[in-house]
């Protein structure tokens, strides 16, 4: 198949069009739309924290026993590690391009699991964070209070009980990081006191873990007679600040007891104070939003507006939700462009190919071209596997100008081509007519005579040795015959179509053999 078959057959040349451009309209549909195309490779990122610790004693006992464990995991290229002096710990795990991040994150998982045995008890009992690390992060909400009713512990804490939860559930939503600390129930030891007793922070968290427990209490009348059986029930952990406060330490020599509240001050605080937020001045707390790779960025973000909208009804008096950020402007914005300049491009070959040519024929087959071509391209980066984003739409600016100089090149030709033919029909008109009136003036000569057959377009020679014949068959082909007569002819031009070959026949019978025409005289 050539160039040739879809210029005899323009039928088939406009089925593949219309096929081309309803494939390059379902690519479009199953394309992920995001920012930025998944460059940076997959990474799994590990959280631990040893509350009071230093950033010494985190590298030694929280560090090094993890990174020895997860060395070596199916697929990973390098990690890095940092801790702090609040206890925090973080190891970034960075696999090959390629990987699967949920087979990655297991196989962390697992190999961090064989080494929780050596970890501190409370790195144990606080947990090890695993989460895959999404880079392409796509909106950025704030929750405030304006007039200062909250403040951030309750602001973060209210996040993080009815809006997390709402919009982690949104499909294509890969993580929604809420930056500000939880509850927590803030015990501030008095130095000098826990002197004075002679006491150590150990000993008050051996008191909070004795008192302040959840217990299964049982049941009694489990194997009696009695009718009645009692499932005992216990308060469990304490809620309120004055509870903790009457925990007992120890008994004093004198008789007394010593309480938590002798010693320390409680008070309902933030897990921590590493985050301090505003929001136009005001207390507030940020929410970050984040995307699972290969969805599409703009119908997430909808669906988050619609849900922060729903959200916005139900807000107690005082708190106010706001956008931030939105990748959905900058997305918009760039598909606009794309579609400016699309408009532009046609705009410009329509005036330009009318005006220097001059026909409407050659006007409207470069815009249907130009059309067809692109969508049909977004089909082409389905299947290659990339995304619409920044990058690829920017691509597609650049190859709209492109296609549009190739679309009035080709139609320049084209048109130059048609109306060369246009002229040799007309020169072979005037040819014909002139040798038919020079034919009727001087009858048939005995030297050289020119005859032509002006119903089938074919054109005879005659000289007194040689006769040359080209006939162009039905199928396209054309046949160059050559007769050689040693008398002198003066018989005539006869071209039968239905033979397969052209024929020749004067007063000596003489017929023909035909034969192909060379490359060189096929024009």
């Amino acid at each position: 198949m050539n160039v040739r078959t879809f210029i005899d057959r323009p039928i088939l040349s406009g089925v593949i069009s219309v096929l081309m451009v309803l494939v390059g309209i379902i690519g479009l549909s199953q394309l992920a739309l995001e920012q930025f195309p998944e460059i940076a490779p997959p990474t799994v990122r590990i959280m631990a924290s040893y509350t009071g610790a230093n950033a010494e004693t985190v590298q030694k006992s929280v560090v090094v026993p993890l990174e020895e464990a997860i060395n070596g995991v199916e697929g990973m290229m390098y990690m890095t590690s940092s801790a702090s002096n609040n206890g925090t710990a973080s190891i970034g795990i960075f696999f090959r391009q390629g990987t699967d991040p949920n087979m990655a994150m297991v196989n962390v998982q697992n190999r961090a699991a064989t080494v929780q045995g050596r970890l501190p008890s409370d790195v144990v009992k606080s947990g090890l964070t695993v989460r895959k690390r999404q880079t392409s992060n796509i909106k950025q909400i704030a929750v405030y209070s304006p007039d200062s009713t909250f403040d951030r512990s309750f602001l973060a804490n209210y996040t993080k009980i009815n809006i997390e939860p709402r919009l982690s559930r949104i499909p294509g939503v890969g993580e929604v990081n809420v930056m500000g600390a939880d509850y927590s129930m803030r015990i501030w030891l008095d130095p000098l006191k826990m002197a004075r007793y002679g006491l150590t922070p150990n000993d008050i968290t051996q008191v909070l873990n004795e008192q302040n427990v959840e217990v299964a209490t049982g049941t009694l009348g489990a194997e009696s007679q009695n009718t009645f059986q009692y499932v005992l029930k216990y308060r469990g952990r304490y809620e309120e600040e004055k509870e903790y406060e009457q925990l007992v330490v120890r008994s004093l020599p004198d008789g007394d007891v010593l309480r938590i509240g002798d010693i320390a001050r409680v008070e309902l605080g933030s897990q921590n104070y590493n985050i301090i937020g505003e929001t136009n001045g005001s207390p507030g707390i940020n929410i970050s939003i984040n995307q699972v790779a290969g969805s599409n960025a703009n119908e997430i973000i909808k669906q988050i507006d619609r849900e922060v909208e729903e959200i916005r009804q139900s807000l107690p008096p005082g708190i106010v939700i706001e956008d931030l950020e939105s990748k959905k402007d900058f997305l918009d914005a760039s598909i606009t462009s794309v579609v400016e300049t699309l408009l532009e491009a046609l705009l410009l070959v329509i005036l330009v190919v009318w005006l220097f040519l001059g026909s409407w024929r050659a006007t409207i087959i470069p815009a249907i071209a130009i059309v067809v071509s692109l969508i049909a391209t977004l089909a082409v980066i389905y299947a290659i596997g990339f995304s619409l984003n920044m990058l690829t739409l920017f691509a597609l600016v650049l190859v709209i100008g492109t296609v549009v100089d190739d679309a009035i090149v080709v139609v320049e030709a084209v048109q130059a081509r048609l109306e060369k033919r246009e002229e040799m029909k007309e020169e072979r008109g005037e040819r014909i007519e002139k040798v038919q009136s020079s034919k009727r003036g001087h009858g048939r000569g005995r030297h050289a005579q020119h005859h032509f057959c002006s119903h089938h377009h074919y054109t005879c020679v005659h000289g007194r040795f040689r006769a040359r014949l080209f006939h162009r068959r039905s199928d396209g082909n054309v046949l160059h015959s050559v007769w050689t007569h040693h008398g002198h002819c003066r018989g005539h031009l006869a071209v039968q179509r239905t033979d397969i070959v052209a024929r020749l026949e004067c007063h000596h019978h003489a017929r023909l053999k035909a034969k192909p025409i060379p490359s060189r005289f096929q024009s």
